[in-house]
């Protein structure tokens, strides 16, 4: 979390990520933005408080010691994990927050924003800067995770609503699936001293890669709805143990939000029931899937440091929120779609890079203490922003959740 923008550029990336949330949320109407579909999911309403309560907690708080927030009861109403500044108020529960109403919600973003604004126009310590940027951050993970949350929220609703009426891009044929040989060797991993990441993310180290091929492109519907033919949700030889005694509990037979074979080659997507693109990469498997379907190929899933190897360089450009489809959308030949589209399990549990050492104060609970029993995913999806996005980005969930842009692609040793 070092060297933050010019503050600026800092001000202007505020206002736009702030303004990018509110017009996410923009058409839900206010019983959308209060619902709360699953213990995994929040709020419409919880997500937009959520990162003005960031602001206001951890940046205002900093800036002024004598603060007192006016707004009674927020700072545990809001506060999702932070042990350290207090108490919070269940998760499971945060659907029966019907007060405050989603416009007093607004209304106290927009007091948060004018008073931090006031402080980026007459200049901010740089600590304080690294905060912000924290903050800019932590916000643009919480507009994926709104978008995640209402595609699940819609998904109970047997009218299927619409979220957007999102565009569709042609469907052409399956890109040629094609295998990238990589040299491997002593190779750097994690971000360098420059530049915003997140702690998780450093330091940067060396790490000995062997030799081996990763595929050109994510594995599609098609391919998918080939594993699912050949009888790959009832074969125990192809799952890991909990993998197995997941599908059995949960009675899975497909991606998730895909329909009943029944009524079609259909799927739920933000722009509601649409049919299957063939060529569009799968989502919404968790990683028991991802894994199954990678024995059954002959293949497995890269470990997170031989994706980062291999996107090292690779420009991030790919299907992201901005694109406006929501939805992960079909490659053309040769493109390997490395960024965007779906998150692509990694073999890596997620677990500290040497040297690592957790932020000092609060924000030392963002990332180190979920380093346990979850699994890394690398390089953003449909609903990401772009310039959220970078080769050393790790993202994490557990191993069975799949209600996350999801994907795979295979690899190989050589």
């Amino acid at each position: 979390m070092l060297n933050p923008s010019p503050i600026a550029d800092l001000a202007t990336r505020f206002r736009s990520t702030r303004s990018a949330s509110e017009a996410l949320a923009a058409p839900l109407s206010a019983e959308d933005a209060c619902a709360q579909s699953m213990p995994d999911t929040s709020p419409a309403k919880w997500h937009l408080a959520h990162t003005a309560w960031f602001f206001e907690t951890v940046v205002i708080e900093a800036l002024e010691p004598a603060y007192r927030s006016p707004f009674d009861g927020y700072r545990v109403l809001f506060n999702s994990y932070y042990q350290g500044i207090g108490r919070q108020h269940a998760r499971p529960s945060r659907g029966l927050l019907t007060r405050p109403s989603l416009s007093e919600i607004l209304a106290y973003r927009h007091a948060i924003d004018a008073r931090l604004a006031a402080h980026l126009a007459a200049d901010v310590p740089p600590a304080v800067g690294a905060l912000i940027e924290l903050g800019i951050q932590h916000e643009q993970q919480h507009q994926e995770l709104l978008l995640m949350d209402i595609k699940h929220l819609f998904a109970q609703h047997p009218l299927m609503p619409v979220y957007a009426s999102t565009p569709q891009r042609p469907a052409p044929p399956s890109a040629v699936l094609r295998w990238h040989e990589q040299a491997g060797g002593l190779v750097q991993i994690g971000a360098g001293p420059d530049g915003f990441a997140f702690d998780n993310e450093r330091p940067r180290h060396r790490f000995h890669l062997a030799p081996f091929r990763l595929a050109s492109r994510p594995v599609t519907n098609a391919e998918f709805a080939d594993f699912i033919a050949d009888g790959g949700y009832r074969n125990p030889l192809l799952w890991l143990a909990d993998g197995w005694a997941t599908v059995q509990r949960e009675g899975w037979s497909c991606p998730a939000y895909w329909l009943p074979p029944e009524e079609g080659e259909d799927e739920f997507t933000l722009g509601g029931r649409r049919a299957r693109q063939a060529a569009a990469p799968v989502c919404h498997i968790s990683y028991y899937e991802a894994d199954a379907y990678a024995r059954w190929a002959g293949a497995r899933l890269p470990t997170e440091q031989e994706w980062e190897h291999a996107a090292t360089g690779v420009a991030v450009d790919g299907n992201f929120v901005e694109c406006g489809l929501l939805h992960p959308a079909p490659a053309e030949d040769g493109q390997t779609q490395l960024y965007g589209d779906v998150w692509e399990w990694t073999a890596s549990p997620y677990m500290p890079y040497p040297g690592f050492a957790p932020l000092a104060g609060a924000v030392g609970e963002y990332n180190g203490k979920f380093m346990a029993n979850q699994m890394v995913l690398r390089g953003g999806c449909c609903v990401s922003p772009r310039s959220h996005l970078r080769e050393s980005y790790r993202n994490f969930f557990y191993p069975h959740q799949r209600w996350p842009f999801t994907g795979l692609r295979l690899a190989r040793d050589a």
